[in-house]
């Protein structure tokens, strides 16, 4: 089926990326997945061929298009490539949209200069050792000088994608306990600069896959945040969370797709390449019907992307429908990686081959955003139950 989301403006993005990673990313990637990180400058890098700044309004140095649908293009991309940017999808898939939707025109003129060019990579931090998916259970705390310029911000956060290389981090803190009748109340959105006095980065933590993505533990010691890097309301943190949670799962759904596509693709070709008893093995039959069961899940996974990606550039996916769209893409993803590995036998568990790294990319996209369980949770909600 010819997929019809994509116009000739896209298609030409397509190819742009495409070559870019051919030429910049390809011929680097195994030395940025053994030292599991990719330097700050191929940030710039990213900022001169203007990707940081295609949801960025022109005002603020960027393209002003409002649409995902660029974003997932580059997805696609770098799965069908079978390599990454690293942690830098949180820069405009997380923090672009809180900055969008809460940043007042001083902090937009003040920030997005650096954040457009690449110089200045933004993350947010909202997990904390200990609460998981429970959010409205952190404890770092800000807490508003006498004076009333600064919040002073201690506690600590946990995996936080791309907070090795972040210069300015989203960092979600309560500035007012919580109570009994509301928990979630208290929560206030601080943009931190990551040099200020007391801001440590903690460990580079040693994960099962993404491993060019720098994943961190950070600390907060007596961090004086000034009063204009809050952003929004003071107390209304958790509200902003929720609402942009539906495009932050759109993004994983995309990506699991994307996976489960390339997954497809590296098995095709490896085992047309690849001889059993003198034979490829793209020739037996049960090679025929698996790749056969692999490609009709894609093709339903593609189908629910791409209605899901129209709905939030129509400004309609609710909840439900983002959490529905990763449950099911993610769920198809993890099927369809398994079979294509399998296809590779030992090979395929080797690194040095595509299909076992993303094997182990994968595996999380069950769990971050929200797990498979939670996104059932909401679903039932919506259907009533």
């Amino acid at each position: 089926m010819r997929r019809t989301i994509y116009t000739e403006d896209h298609q030409s993005f397509r190819e742009t990326i495409r070559s870019f990673i051919e030429k910049e990313v390809t011929p680097v990637y195994d030395e940025w997945y053994a030292a599991g990180i990719v330097p700050h400058d191929f940030y710039l890098k990213l900022g001169e061929l203007g990707v940081w700044g295609i949801q960025v309004p022109e005002e603020y140095g960027g393209a002003g298009i409002e649409s995902f649908k660029y974003s997932a293009v580059i997805t696609e991309e770098l799965a069908r490539a079978g390599v990454s940017f690293g942690g830098s999808s949180t820069h405009v898939g997380l923090c672009l949209p809180y900055l969008l939707k809460l940043g007042t025109k001083e902090q937009m003129e003040r920030w997005m200069p650096g954040f457009v060019s690449g110089e200045e990579m933004w993350a947010i931090a909202m997990t904390e050792p200990g609460t998981g998916s429970d959010l409205a259970g952190m404890t770092t705390n800000a807490k508003l000088t006498e004076d009333g310029k600064h919040y002073i911000l201690n506690g600590a956060k946990t995996f936080i994608t791309g907070g090795v290389n972040a210069d300015r981090v989203i960092v979600c803190a309560r500035t007012a306990p919580a109570t009994p009748e509301d928990r979630r109340g208290g929560i206030t959105l601080l943009a931190v600069d990551t040099k200020l006095p007391g801001y440590e980065v903690g460990r580079k933590l040693d994960k099962l896959g993404l491993k060019v993505s720098d994943t961190a533990e950070l600390s907060f010691t007596d961090v004086q945040v000034p009063v204009e890097d809050v952003l929004g309301e003071v107390g209304k943190g958790f509200s902003y969370l929720g609402q942009n949670l539906p495009v932050e799962r759109l993004g994983i759904a995309v990506g699991a797709y994307a996976q489960a596509a390339a997954a497809v693709e590296f098995a095709k070709a490896y085992v047309h390449d690849r001889k059993v008893f003198g034979t490829a093995v793209a020739s037996f039959q049960n090679t025929k019907f698996e790749l056969a069961a692999c490609k009709a899940e894609v093709d339903a996974a593609e189908a629910v992307v791409d209605r899901a990606i129209e709905a939030e550039d129509a400004g309609t996916l609710t909840a439900a429908e983002a959490a529905s769209a990763k449950l099911f893409c993610t769920e198809v993803a993890h099927r369809v990686i398994d079979r294509c590995l399998q296809l590779h036998g030992g090979y395929g568990y080797m690194n040095e081959y595509p299909i076992a790294r993303l094997y182990a990319d994968n595996r999380v996209n069950r769990i971050y955003g929200g797990t498979s369980e939670v996104m059932k949770l909401i679903i039932a909600k919506d259907m009533g139950l």
